[in-house]
């Protein structure tokens, strides 16, 4: 590996970075669909709507900061919705994990709500953003020099 150029090292491992980016919103999502239903002492605790804001805000900035690439910043986004909206369909056997009545059925709703909206920011901050210079590209050109003294007076 020592002998491939710097370009190609980059690359790969912005792939690399990428890929763990991905399969961790897809199990972060996964985790926050099952945890909904989750209930201590008989109490509904929406864990699962806290981690779902606080993942999607932070998995989007460690792509981009991992990546240095917008597009595949808004990756772990793009997981995350897939998972929730898979939740929602009725599986052959008749099975639904994101269910619609009660109390259950409202934190369903507010993890649905808060978790698009978390992610929709963290895309727009991303993609909003100034640019980011990425490792593979070679660095920025100096400014040239102005002409002249500098003192503002024409002689």
């Amino acid at each position: 590996m020592s002998g491939a150029s710097p370009r190609l090292r980059s690359g790969s491992a912005r792939a690399g970075s990428a890929l763990a980016v991905v399969v961790a919103a897809a199990w972060l999502a996964l985790v926050e669909v099952f945890w909904l239903p989750l209930r201590v002492a008989g109490v509904l605790v929406p864990v699962s709507v806290a981690a779902a804001v606080v993942g999607n805000l932070m998995l989007v900035a460690l792509a981009l900061r991992l990546t240095g690439s917008r597009l595949l910043a808004v990756l772990p986004a793009l997981v995350w919705v897939t998972v929730a909206v898979g939740a929602m369909v009725r599986r052959p056997e008749g099975d639904l994990i994101l269910t619609g009545g009660g109390v259950l059925g409202l934190v369903n709703l507010a993890f649905l709500l808060l978790g698009v909206t978390a992610a929709a920011f963290a895309v727009g901050r991303v993609l909003g953003g100034p640019r980011t210079r990425s490792m593979a590209s070679p660095p920025p050109d100096p400014a040239p020099h102005p002409a002249g003294s500098g003192s503002g007076g024409a002689r």
